[in-house]
């Protein structure tokens, strides 16, 4: 028996060696892309890996290599060398594009492996996404939607498969689940770094590639060491801080700027406002004109009578804003008045050139009515008489 287990182990590896290994048949729908995994061993690390078009081999050719990509953007080939696998990406697809090879150029003859595309309106055997991403110690699901009949497995590609309703691939552990929708359901539980690569769901015939990536859960914690002072944050902390308080900085700052505009554009109105009232306050200042007339009555030849007449007129604003006042308001008025010696025309004794200058100054306040009008202003009346007396 131990025997027959050796011989099964030679077998395999001389197949690893030999061989490349991929999928056998695949479900397109029409216009979409499929991405191909090709496995390979490891002596081919560094060969020339392609895909080549055609059902027969020698009459195949390549549509894309690692070498030679393809200018018409429909082919795409990328090659991991740490997992041995370049992967061939296909899009657009159509009912002539069903006939392919994974090939490895090998010097005397190449090695491959064939695999068909099944391109239809309705895929057989098609999942939500061939790129499935999980973190380490939780789980994933993948829905492997179908039309046709057969045994349900979940494979990974170049190991083992599950084909009841629970099994393990590389210690994660794998249940599938049949729903009645068409729909089977695998869930790849307690993930860990080796789950990561290329499987594949399978009923019948058809196989549809899946890969899946396990990471490491992100970490919120602060990465610190201690000294002898006590806990110093890294470098990459204070980065992380710094720019944390700069956002939290960033909403004070702008109600800082918004309140200083605002304050601004108050004292503005309030200064405009306070020089508008100054301007209005000069303008309602009172205009007095006053009229001199210098008379030589008839009766007395030497007598000179001379009469002035005071008009004080409030502006427009101080008689609208006397109008609404409760108490009338009282005026002063200030009189000026300069003597002047004046000479008598006849020869005469000096001391008769005496002059008198009398000047009565009358402010009459005239009634109010019930309803003001901007017509009704104060009235001063003033009679200024100069008399030469004779002594």
């Amino acid at each position: 028996m131990a025997v027959h287990f050796s011989i099964l182990l030679i077998l395999t590896g001389l197949t690893g060696i030999c061989c490349v290994t991929t999928v056998s048949e695949v479900s397109v729908k029409t216009g979409d892309s499929v991405t191909i995994p090709c496995l390979y061993d490891r002596e081919y690390i560094n060969h020339v890996k392609g895909l080549c078009e055609g059902y027969y081999w020698n009459q195949c050719s390549f549509a894309v290599k690692t070498n030679q990509p393809d200018r018409s953007g429909k082919f795409s080939i990328s090659d991991d060398k740490n997992q041995r696998i370049f992967t061939v990406t296909m899009k657009r697809l159509t009912n002539k594009n069903t006939d392919y090879w994974c090939a490895v150029e090998k010097s005397g003859s190449d090695i491959r492996h064939y695999f068909h595309l099944s391109v239809t309106s309705t895929p057989s055997l098609y999942v939500d996404h061939q790129e499935v991403t999980g973190i380490i110690g939780e789980s994933i699901t993948i829905n492997c939607h179908y039309s046709n009949t057969g045994i349900m497995r979940w494979c990974r590609l170049g190991k083992n498969c599950v084909t009841g309703p629970s099994g393990s691939i590389d210690g994660t552990r794998v249940t599938i689940d049949a729903q009645p929708s068409k729909v089977f359901t695998v869930t790849m539980s307690e993930l860990n770094a080796e789950s990561s690569g290329w499987y594949w769901c399978s009923i019948g015939n058809f196989q549809m590639p899946v890969h899946v990536t396990v990471s490491e859960k992100p970490t919120t914690t602060t990465n610190s060491y201690s000294t002898d002072v006590g806990t110093i944050p890294t470098v990459a902390n204070k980065q992380n801080s710094t720019s944390v308080d700069l956002k939290s900085l960033i909403i004070p700052l702008s109600l800082l700027v918004f309140i200083a505009i605002v304050a601004f554009i108050i004292w503005f109105m309030l200064r405009h406002k306070q020089i508008k009232a100054s301007s209005t306050e000069m303008a309602d200042e009172e205009i007095m004109y006053s009229t001199v007339n210098k008379k030589k009555t008839s009766s007395q030849a030497d007598e000179e009578i001379m009469y002035s007449t005071v008009n004080k007129k409030k502006t427009s604003s101080q008689v609208a804003r006397s109008a609404h006042s409760a108490k009338p308001q009282e005026d002063a008025t200030y009189s000026n008045v300069e003597f002047t010696r004046k000479s008598s025309r006849r020869k005469s004794n000096p001391e008769n050139d005496v002059e008198a200058m009398y000047s009565s100054v009358v402010t009459i306040k005239k009634p109010r009515e019930k309803r003001a009008e901007a017509k009704d202003v104060d009235v001063t009346y003033s009679t200024l008489a100069e008399h030469h007396r004779n002594i």
